[in-house]
């Protein structure tokens, strides 16, 4: 009779265990992340996953988000895009159909952020993406959201820093032809340079494919054509195969760099090749202070590297996608109507304080925000050389 009421008891109490943990999964606040895992930046994807878990693990030691008096965990679902569109498209997908997520935080590039965004606009599912500056990422996608400024700024800033740190007339320019990233910025470029110096100024503009690792051809042309500085809107891995190339061919003249180059492993991939150079991108480490300095010291301890922009601008989406459902004020609707007044919250932003410096959005939910210069020293660090804003 003892053994039955044992067995009882036992049952009892693990079905309490289950409801119990079936209860805590139903609260939990699900936010997935598209993100590169794998494939051409898989250090893109770690950056974003490692301050992701950072701002989660912080939450929920304290209990949780709290929303209308009530605190809920975190739960972040995190799915490989392969660095691919099409695998953006379908992880996508999965999380706002499988997972039903309440927002999406990336994808990063815009070569994937452009297609998914589209997915999360169709599906009515709030996004925001913490890297992406191509304009059509957001562009008439009421759903879609960006931490990260556009293209149309970061090229006049470039062209504008070119100007006066190489003394510079003439420039060269070489981009991937598949990355809407890339080749969006490349043209911005294009544009904002030959308004200052006239046309004719840009003496070579040549094209790469996306798994091309042999890029002497272009840069033989670029070369002969003896451009002031060669401007290069690449990822970083790129970035770190041309540089050396450009050296080993007897270019013994400047790059400049854009955001993309801005990742922690740069340095690792590229060596002294890269040391002396500049690029624009969204937050330099070195000298920041309040908030910023907060999140630098707690990742640098935890992951045991300096964060890199996708890392802080990471940190910024999740603050703002959180601070949105937050003001929902409850979450005991359906998600559907849930992500509706997440989405509405986020319109609603006008100015917000980031790690990455502060920002207003406008009608599209583009951050209205500032540059930075780094430039890259002796040590391979990442310096603060100036900030440029929009006027």
């Amino acid at each position: 009779m003892l053994k039955k009421h044992t067995r009882a008891f036992a049952l009892v109490c693990a079905t309490t265990l289950f409801m119990s943990a079936n209860a805590l999964a139903e609260q939990a606040i699900k936010i997935g992340f598209p993100i590169p895992l794998t494939g051409e930046i898989p250090k893109v994807g770690e950056s974003t996953k490692f301050a992701a878990e950072l701002f989660r693990e912080k939450i929920n030691a304290a209990g949780g988000l709290e929303v209308g008096g009530k605190k809920y965990p975190l739960e972040f679902i995190f799915e490989d895009n392969e660095s691919k569109p099409e695998t953006a498209v379908n992880v996508t997908l999965k999380l706002i159909d499988r997972d039903d997520v309440l927002a999406i935080i990336g994808p990063q590039s815009s070569r994937q952020a452009v297609p998914a965004g589209a997915v999360a606009n169709d599906n009515e599912t709030p996004m925001i993406t913490p890297w992406s500056t191509n304009p059509d990422a957001t562009k008439d996608r009421p759903w879609v959201f960006r931490a990260a400024f556009l293209d149309p700024f970061q090229a006049p800033v470039a062209a504008d820093f070119a100007t006066k740190q190489f003394n510079a007339k003439k420039a060269a320019v070489l981009f991937e032809i598949s990355n809407d990233y890339s080749k969006g910025l490349a043209d911005n470029f294009r544009s904002a340079w030959e308004e200052r110096h006239g046309a004719g100024s840009i003496v070579a503009f040549e094209s790469h494919g996306p798994k091309d690792q042999d890029f002497s051809a272009q840069l033989t042309k670029m070369i002969a054509a003896k451009p002031d500085f060669i401007f290069l809107p690449e990822n970083y891995s790129f970035a770190a195969l041309i540089v050396p190339q450009a050296r080993d061919l007897g270019y013994k003249g400047s790059f400049m760099g854009s955001d993309a180059w801005g990742s922690a492993e740069l340095m690792k991939l590229c060596g002294d090749a890269c040391k002396g150079q500049f690029f624009s991108t969204h937050y330099a480490a070195a000298g920041a202070q309040g908030k910023t300095k907060e999140f630098i010291d707690e990742y640098n301890k935890k992951y045991g590297y300096i964060p890199d922009d996708v890392a802080a601008l990471t940190w910024d989406a999740v603050t703002l996608a959180t601070d949105a459902i937050q003001r929902a004020g409850k979450l005991d609707g359906n998600v559907r109507a849930i992500r509706k007044q997440i989405r509405d919250n986020l319109a609603n932003v006008k100015d917000f304080k980031g790690i990455t410096g502060d920002m207003r959005f406008d009608a599209q939910g583009d951050p209205i925000k500032c540059a930075v210069i780094v430039h890259i020293d002796d040590q391979g660090n990442f310096t603060f050389k100036e900030s440029v804003c929009p006027r």
